[in-house]
């Protein structure tokens, strides 16, 4: 019986379509209040006075808490990186626009949001700047967080100015991409329940009910074990809800101090600055190479902006350290504090703005060298890992570019720039390669069969689009040798086997390895018990007594990671149509070629790297978290003013799945897909406009007044 790789529905599909589905803010509990959050319009000072008089003498009206009249956490609000420093109303500092500095809180949610927009609070404002050039000449290095583990800001390998003076063609550019914000559809959200002085039921939108766990435990003083945390459908997250934030500790704040379970949701404005997003970056490539198109130099040097209070490194020089064979490399990132609320990881953190600036450095080259952009990157095919001196785990780039180009026609493309034409627009071909980490990190499972033959699989992962809940079934059965249907895999529970975070790309990987061990382990242990097939498993379970049989395991990396690099790889391709009066570019289409190694689900693969891929569209042409900086708050915070890719701005995107085989990555020999389709799209589309136009822009987005 297999059932890896079928493309089987959504198991999940007609609870998201009828409602049944329960998301965070929808979790119900009798007397129930509501908060609303308050927060600062300066850029950084302090808060002088709120005056919540007008407030609370509004009918049903249970608190405003605010800095002067919040209970004192008796624990630290902050825990281990890449846990995030918090604004809880311990103190009267303000650090950036959009802060939490008031919670009003009431018995309906109208109430409660007429009784927030009264609250009036007087500040004492300081100088403050929200732009980095302002903060360039004060940038610092800075270790970062990747995959789980600390990476160092700075790697080097030969002599990249010796190379630049050998080339026969050189690069030299600066590429920018502006600060972005997740948007997912659910906002963040969180229910607090006091079920006793020291027991707390937390209904959140999270992708890691343990982080969340731990941050309430440690700030309240508890036993972790006292605070239950559940989230069993996130309506999308993309790294905005991998950190508990401000608003988490708040609602729980507000519970205890009103004596009544509370809900707290933030409105869509909130969302911008409070809950991260994905940083400014400016991004300096040197690229060198001899006539005949091989790399002699490769130098990536990255500056992304950070809060004062707190750190956060977009790692987008990452891939150059791994990417392309040349004797001679260094990559560095550098952070800039500015007085903002700390970035994090968004959707392909580093990879997506690094791989922006690396393909089209690269691009460039080929212009400059008179190659096919795809012979370059074919001439630099690395064969090994350039700066660890390792081989690859596996590595199917080669055949991702070829399958690709066959299917986009990339031979059609012309080199020379406003070449085509189609319909009164010009046509451009562009193209890009893909790269992200095969991530693994320690994740726990359990498996039970019952007395009737059906099992159930539990760890504690989140299901925030990516289809865990039919996935684990799928590997569960096939360990099992059972017909899907009677597995049942339950998940986004504190009390569950402790999964990694559901991000990154390494929660399928982990948790679908620590499955497929652990339904191995009951298997055997059926078939020792007498089970000669899944037919009798039944019969062993009342053989024994009726209760439950059930084991547990633990799927974790091991020496392997030292030994091998492991990535995932892809190659885009982009076709753009550009209105040369009016500077619209379209994207007409998309293709990308992606190798991850084992397919678990081949349709909701394909719906991953093609929801990667529009995020390419948006990171190209329309994203951007745009701030006053007089004011140092960003302005375009909903949706009307934050422009994201919709509908009618995609046409045609194919997703092509490679096959590939990696014995080495993971038990599962999986290579998460939740992100490798959002790298090097946006670099594949600004080499086409480049193509249709011969305008280089190496700023994101590229709008109209960029192409007039």
């Amino acid at each position: 019986m297999k059932n890896i790789g079928d493309p089987l529905p959504r198991v999940d599909g007609p609870a998201k379509v009828t409602g049944a589905a329960r998301y965070a803010y929808e979790w119900q509990v009798p007397g129930m209040a509501y908060a609303v959050l308050v927060t600062s319009n300066t850029a950084r000072g302090r808060v002088l006075e709120v005056d919540a008089s007008a407030a609370t003498r509004e009918p049903g009206v249970l608190a405003v808490l605010t800095p002067q009249n919040a209970m004192r956490l008796p624990g630290p609000t902050q825990g281990e990186p890449p846990d995030r420093v918090v604004q809880a109303l311990q103190d009267d500092r303000v650090y950036f626009s959009n802060q939490p500095v008031a919670v009003a809180v009431a018995d309906t949610f109208e109430r409660a949001v007429h009784a927030a927009l009264m609250v009036r609070i007087r500040s004492e404002p300081a100088r403050h700047t929200v732009r980095l050039e302002d903060e360039l000449a004060n940038a610092v290095p800075h270790d970062l967080i990747a995959g789980g583990r600390s990476i160092p800001a700075d790697e080097a390998r030969g002599d990249v100015a010796r190379g630049l003076r050998e080339a026969d063609a050189r690069v030299e550019q600066t590429y920018e991409t502006p600060p972005e914000t997740h948007n997912p559809m659910e906002p963040h959200a969180t229910v607090a329940v006091w079920e006793a002085p020291d027991r707390l039921t937390v209904y959140d939108s999270t992708q890691w009910v343990f982080a969340v766990q731990r941050k309430l435990a440690r700030a309240f003083a508890m036993p972790k074990e006292n605070v239950h945390v559940i989230a069993k459908f996130v309506g999308g997250a993309f790294g905005s809800k991998g950190s508990p934030w401000s608003h988490v500790l708040l609602t729980a704040m507000a519970a205890k101090q009103v004596g009544r379970p509370v809900k707290l949701a933030l409105m869509r404005p909130h969302m911008f600055g409070m809950v991260g997003g994905r940083p400014h970056t400016r991004q300096k490539l040197a690229l060198g190479a001899r006539k005949d198109g091989r790399l002699t130099a490769l130098s990536h040097q990255s500056a992304s902006a950070t809060s004062r209070f707190d750190v956060f490194v977009e790692g987008c020089a990452l891939q150059a350290r791994h990417l392309y064979a040349c004797p001679n490399i260094e990559s560095k990132h550098r952070i800039v504090r500015l007085d903002i609320g700390t970035p994090t990881f968004m959707r392909a953190p580093g990879e997506a703005s690094g791989s922006f600036a690396l393909e089209s450095a690269l691009d460039e080259l080929a212009v400059a060298l008179d190659l096919d952009p795809l012979e370059l990157r074919l001439k630099n095919h690395a064969e090994k890992d350039p700066i660890e001196d390792r081989p690859f785990s596996s590595k199917s780039l080669r055949a991702c570019y070829a399958e690709g180009a066959r299917r986009f026609g990339w031979e059609k493309r012309s080199a020379r720039p406003r070449a085509q034409t189609r319909e009164g627009m010009l046509v451009g071909m562009g193209m890009a390669t893909a790269a992200y980490p095969g991530n693994f990190a320690p994740a726990q499972a359990l498996a039970r069969m019952n007395a009737d033959g059906t099992a159930l699989v539990q760890s504690g992962m989140l299901e925030v689009g990516n289809g865990a809940y039919t996935v684990m079934r799928q590997v569960a059965a096939d360990a099992l040798g059972l017909p899907v249907e009677k597995v049942r895999f339950d998940l986004g529970d504190s009390t569950m086997p402790e999964a990694p975070i559901t991000a990154g790309s390494i929660s399928t990987a982990s948790v679908g390895s620590a499955v497929l061990l652990v339904c191995r382990a009951l298997r055997q242990r059926l078939e020792q018990m007498g089970a000669s097939g899944a037919a009798s498993y039944a019969e062993v379970v009342q053989r024994a007594g009726g209760a439950p049989i059930e084991e547990r395991s633990k799927a974790a990396p091991g020496e392997e990671r030292k030994r091998y690099t492991m990535l995932g790889h892809g190659a885009q391709f982009a076709e753009v149509l550009v209105d040369p009066e009016l500077g619209m570019v379209r994207v007409a289409r998309l293709v990308g070629a992606f190798a991850c190694g084992r397919v678990l689900n081949a349709r909701l693969a394909r719906s991953q790297l093609m929801g990667g891929m529009v995020w390419g569209i948006g990171m190209a042409l329309h994203e951007h978290s745009v701030y006053d900086e007089k004011l140092g708050r960003i302005i375009s915070r909903d949706l009307a003013d934050y422009h994201v890719a919709s509908n009618a701005d995609v046409q045609s995107i194919e997703p092509i799945l490679v096959e590939e085989e990696d014995t080495v990555v993971d038990p599962a020999g999986v290579k998460g897909m939740g992100e490798i389709g959002t790298c090097g799209a946006a670099a594949a589309i600004a080499n086409a406009v480049f193509n249709a136009t011969g305008r280089r822009i190496r700023s994101l987005p590229i709008t109209p007044d960029n192409l007039l």
